[in-house]
């Protein structure tokens, strides 16, 4: 809930009159000028955040960065199955930079929570996109295919820029849980903006211009992000020096039951999406996408839960309710709307999942590594949906849309069953407070 205001306290003056002459008269003023009474603060919680001192600009360079994160795949796909004709190839080489980010992408994280945002994030990125270039010209000139995987694998060092900002928001509003569960909110729902729109500029891009021209232009954007981002030190978490007693955040009591679940909800993003592309073709999921960023936008507009380990319960029963709409569409009409409904649908179950799950993971973390604790629950959300993927296109290829549609209802179910069986997750340190 909104805030009320905080009135202005009043106008102070100084017992002393500062004498000076205006004209030909002296005259008295105040020493210290009165206070400007203050405007009330708005009711908007996302307005009041960006008007954190600092927050748009690096709030600017972060959206440029994590655009390409949906663009680059797809540019990929396009562009290798366009010069060598083969899917097969094109699908392969994006699947083993996904394993190669799941292996160095924490290690990344750890850095980064060690040495600093901008000491490592910058050259970090300067690798990944040198990989890209490569991937460019290998395709170009017609080299061996084993360059491909070489190349797109260089490209893991791209750091996690949405765990990054959310480290950030963490560091300005400590101890401020209404402002954190906005800012989740909001970096969930720029997560869901750039992955629907990402995917749509790098076809445009593609196909109006040349095959080469999306993974360039994503190149270029990522580079340019992480620099805007990188450049705004005041809003930087301090570096955390790794001590010998420091564990890593897998070790965390209730870290391993919130990875498992992020990996299960990783499998319901991967099934929808291979089985609704196969079925529909891929424009059908901006809707999905489109659902899940508005209901992002309005579950940080409600107040936090006390209680986030039943909220994250509520959350999975919703979403695994939700996608059996995609399930009964496929089942009861052969409707292209009906399914375009249902996944809208479908989809505003997911952000406010993801929300919640990363506001544990942030409380479950030990401080000076949250950047390494939130790459480690995007890593197992990335092995989800290569799981998901590979299960629902397994599905729809042997058995059918409708059966493939069942594979992100389960993994849902799974997720919720997994999430219910972590007593873990209801820690006090955790829950951060009695059920409502």
């Amino acid at each position: 809930m909104p805030r009320s205001p905080v009135p202005a306290p009043p106008a102070r003056t100084t017992s002393t009159p500062l004498l000076t002459v205006a004209g030909s008269q002296l005259v008295a003023a105040p020493r210290v000028a009165p206070n400007t009474a203050r405007r009330p603060a708005t009711a908007n919680p996302y307005l009041r955040l960006l008007a954190t001192p600092g927050a748009r600009a690096f709030t600017a360079g972060n959206l440029i960065a994590r655009l390409p994160m949906g663009m680059l795949s797809v540019s990929a796909v396009i562009m290798i199955a366009g010069s060598r004709g083969s899917y097969a190839l094109a699908g392969a080489v994006t699947a083993t930079g996904l394993a190669a980010t799941a292996v160095v992408a924490p290690f990344t994280a750890r850095l980064v929570d060690r040495y600093g945002q901008a000491r490592i994030a910058v050259p970090a990125t300067a690798l990944a996109v040198l990989g890209s270039l490569a991937l460019v010209l290998c395709v170009h000139h017609d080299a061996p295919a084993w360059t491909l995987f070489v190349a797109y694998a260089a490209t893991a060092t791209t750091p996690n820029t949405g765990g990054m900002s959310r480290a950030r928001w963490a560091h300005l509003h400590r101890g401020d849980q209404a402002a954190l569960h906005t800012a989740n909110s909001f970096e969930q729902a720029a997560d869901e903006l750039c992955f629907m729109l990402g995917p749509v500029l790098a076809a445009v891009l593609c196909g109006a211009l040349f095959p080469e021209a999306g993974t360039l232009v994503g190149a270029f954007l990522l580079m340019t992000g992480v620099l805007v981002f990188a450049a705004q030190r005041a809003t930087e978490p301090p570096p955390a020096p790794r001590t010998r007693t420091a564990v890593s955040p897998l070790r965390t009591p209730g870290m391993p039951a919130l990875l498992a679940v992020f990996l299960a909800t990783g499998a319901v993003f991967g099934a929808l999406e291979v089985v609704s592309i196969a079925h529909a073709g891929g424009a059908i999921l901006a809707l999905q996408a489109a659902g899940s960023c508005a209901a992002g936008l309005l579950y940080g507009s409600l107040r936090p839960a006390r209680n986030v380990p039943r909220r994250l319960l509520l959350c999975l029963t919703a979403m695994t309710a939700m996608m059996s709409l995609p399930l009964l569409a496929t089942t009861s009409t052969a409707s292209l709307p009906v399914l375009a409904l249902c996944l809208m649908l479908a989809g505003a179950a997911t952000a406010p999942t993801m929300v919640t799950g990363m506001t544990l993971v942030q409380r479950a973390t030990p401080a000076g590594q949250l950047n390494e604790g939130m790459t480690l629950s995007v890593t197992a959300l990335l092995g989800g949906v290569a799981a998901g993927a590979a299960t629902g296109g397994w599905l729809v290829e042997h058995a059918g849309t409708v059966a493939g549609y069942a594979a992100p209802m389960g993994a849902a179910a799974l997720a919720l069953t997994v999430a219910a069986a972590g007593t873990a997750l209801r820690r006090p340190g955790i829950s951060g407070g009695s059920a409502r």
